[in-house]
């Protein structure tokens, strides 16, 4: 059987960046060659960046998409890297004559010899979840295949391989020897496992061995987690790649000879495909004595894999928004305690300001737990009450109850805008999911900021990784970032005497567990009820997620790890009257 070198270019592009996203393609092709690739591939639109929303109406950003994959070619032959065929992603338009020629396409093409050797289009694109593709392409209608060293590769876009038929079926009638699918697939918790189920299936369904190659990195609200693999026709799994990690993944694959009696280009496969066979020609190789045969890299464990997909977020969002530092309020409570813990694994403590805000009813614990997160972070910190700003306000009007305490929680926005506005940090919003489900925020008080962290994080998971980071860092033998006593104090927002979570909502297991029905699986009212949830706390619940959906409109951006997230996912009217979940 013929020998085939594949390298696999899991990298992270950032969006609209065509010059740098260039650089990235040329430096990794540099490496890939030199460990003796036969075909190299990168991610899904990985010379533009994934997603580009309504980047994709504008034709200068097509123009620019199509140019800088033209130069590119010309570029990966001047580095000498001309004679080794590259898969690339890109930005591009139905071709003239076609029957949606201009219009905007999820495209990838193959780059050899200085030239754009044969370009298709995605032809199933998703339109559930956090994609829109309908709204920005039109489908391909094209199974490409490549000839290389004697074996046909077909080639495929992401969700190419998730829906039934398509590629897939189409791969199989072309009896390819290997079929490589790029993908964008963002992260969400347990989506690992329905991925290799799915690859597994799709690899047998074709007949071959599947490649699946996806990227890293973060865009707004989506995190890339990678975990790039290979999987063998019998469902083996051959290659895996490292999560939320930039990695090269090179090894050598005994597949099956190019039958030279097979179907003619042109020909109409599954889901009217039309069969275009690109020869780039290269005797069949033999294996060598010693192949390249990559390690299967172990998952990380749950609470490891959400922690860091919520710090490439982070990093994400203040490194490709040009922003240098963040500021935080420390209230010495658990939320703002891991994520200033996320900002400093993300972008460094040096880079880190927090600030303690103390007012009247702030306890001594609670300031004493702020001050020693920052020692133990190593983060810049300061004090700065507003206890003289509450006066002001209460001698200049009349406030009481729920108005004077959400007053302490604007002031504190306030400061922290202005802190931001003099110094030029961006502030990090504290809010967890279970909050924001029920409106437990104050709209432009705790909710002020650029990103939210764990906007997507309920507060029982909170709790979970900050247990998960402090056992992290005592086995590597350092000092655990969040104090003992802000995990196991009971949380309060400390806006009034003695105040505590629970005197205004249920218990977080019991207010989580009904959420997660609610929220992620979309259970009705009675449903839950029928579930054994007791009916005054499934009422009270669906009634305050209900009210709270014009809050949530106004919360700052923040990483998806859940199946369903607030923003990207749940799209619900604000002015609304069906009340009966």
């Amino acid at each position: 059987m013929p020998n085939l070198r594949l390298a696999l270019c899991q990298i992270d592009p950032w969006v609209g960046d065509l010059a740098r996203n260039s650089e990235e393609v040329l430096r990794w092709s540099k490496r890939a060659a030199a460990s003796g690739a036969d075909l190299i591939a990168f991610p899904e639109m990985v010379l533009t960046g994934y997603p580009v929303e309504d980047l994709a109406f504008r034709g200068s950003f097509v123009e620019g998409s199509r140019a800088a994959l033209v130069e590119l070619a010309a570029r990966l032959a001047a580095e000498g890297l001309g004679d080794v065929p590259v898969v690339v992603g890109y930005l591009g338009r139905g071709e003239p004559g076609s029957r949606y020629a201009g219009r905007p396409q999820n495209c990838a093409a193959v780059l050899r010899g200085g030239e754009v050797v044969t370009r298709f289009a995605k032809h199933f694109l998703p339109n559930y979840g956090v994609f829109d593709e309908y709204r920005y392409f039109v489908p391909g209608d094209q199974l490409t295949v490549l000839r290389l060293h004697g074996v046909d590769v077909a080639l495929a876009i992401c969700e190419d391989i998730w829906q039934e038929g398509g590629r897939v079926a189409a791969t199989g009638q072309a009896a390819a020897g290997l079929l490589l699918s790029v993908n964008g697939s963002p992260y969400e918790r347990d989506k690992d496992d329905v991925r290799l189920e799915l690859v597994r299936r799709r690899a047998a369904e074709a007949g071959c061995p599947l490649v699946y190659l996806n990227m890293v990195g973060a865009q707004d609200e989506l995190v890339f987690d990678g975990e790039s693999m290979v999987v063998a026709a019998d469902g083996e799994l051959l290659a895996r790649g490292p999560q939320f990690e930039e990695a090269l993944l090179v090894l050598d694959l005994e597949l099956p000879a190019a039958k030279e009696d097979g179907l003619p280009d042109g020909t109409v496969l599954a889901d009217g495909l039309r069969l275009t066979r690109v020869d780039l020609g290269g005797a069949p190789k033999e294996r060598p004595a010693e192949p390249i045969a990559p390690e299967v890299v172990e998952r990380l464990d749950d609470e490891a894999e959400v922690y860091a997909a919520l710090v490439e977020g982070t990093r994400a969002y203040v490194r490709k928004n040009g922003m240098r530092s963040v500021l935080i309020g420390l209230s010495g409570g658990i939320d703002s305690a891991l994520v200033a813990a996320i900002a400093v694994d993300a972008i460094g403590a040096e880079n880190v300001y927090g600030v303690s805000m103390p007012s009247r009813y702030s306890s001594q614990h609670s300031r004493d737990d702020a001050a020693e997160l920052a020692r133990r972070t190593g983060l810049h910190f300061r004090t700065v009450s507003i206890a003289p700003m509450f006066d002001a306000y209460l001698g200049a009007t009349e406030l009481t109850g729920l108005a004077e305490e959400n007053l302490q929680s604007r002031l504190r926005g306030t400061l922290l805008m202005a802190i931001s506005n003099q110094e030029g940090q961006i502030v990090l919003a504290p809010g967890n999911k279970s909050e924001l489900a029920v409106g437990y925020s104050t709209l432009y008080g705790d909710s002020v900021g650029a990103y939210g962290p764990i906007k997507d994080v309920y507060k029982t998971l909170v709790f979970r990784l900050a247990r998960w980071r402090n056992e992290a860092a005592e086995a590597r033998g350092e000092v655990p970032p969040i104090p003992e006593n802000t995990i196991v104090k009971p949380p309060s927002a400390e806006l009034r005497p003695d105040q505590k979570d629970t005197d205004s909502l249920p218990d977080y297991d019991l207010l989580d567990a009904v959420l997660a029905r609610y929220v992620e699986g979309d259970e009705g009212r009675d449903a839950i009820v029928a579930a054994g949830f007791p009916a005054e706390v499934v009422d009270r619940v669906v009634r305050l997620v209900d009210t709270a959906e014009y809050k949530r409109r106004q919360y700052p951006p923040g990483p998806k790890v859940s199946p369903k997230n607030f923003g990207r996912d749940r799209r619900l009217p604000i002015t609304n009257r069906w009340r009966q979940g």
